[in-house]
């Protein structure tokens, strides 16, 4: 393989690294939400700083650490 060769998937190889790493922290900093699944099948979804998400959150993050 010549060295430009090499340069190249070299220099290919961090880019996609740097994104991956962008996307990976992205997403971490995403804001809490609520979705709530009812019985007929749709979907309600509050965002983090909706009043009904106020009411939900610290339960729903009360049941996630009693989980094991």
């Amino acid at each position: 393989m010549s060295a430009f060769r090499r340069g190249v998937v070299f220099v290919l190889a961090g880019a996609a690294a740097t994104a991956g790493v962008v996307l990976w922290r992205r997403r971490g900093l995403s804001p809490s939400r609520v979705d709530v699944y009812l019985e007929d099948g749709s979907l309600l979804s509050f965002e983090g700083d909706s009043p009904e998400a106020a009411k939900l959150l610290p339960l729903a993050h009360e049941i996630l650490q009693a989980a094991p």
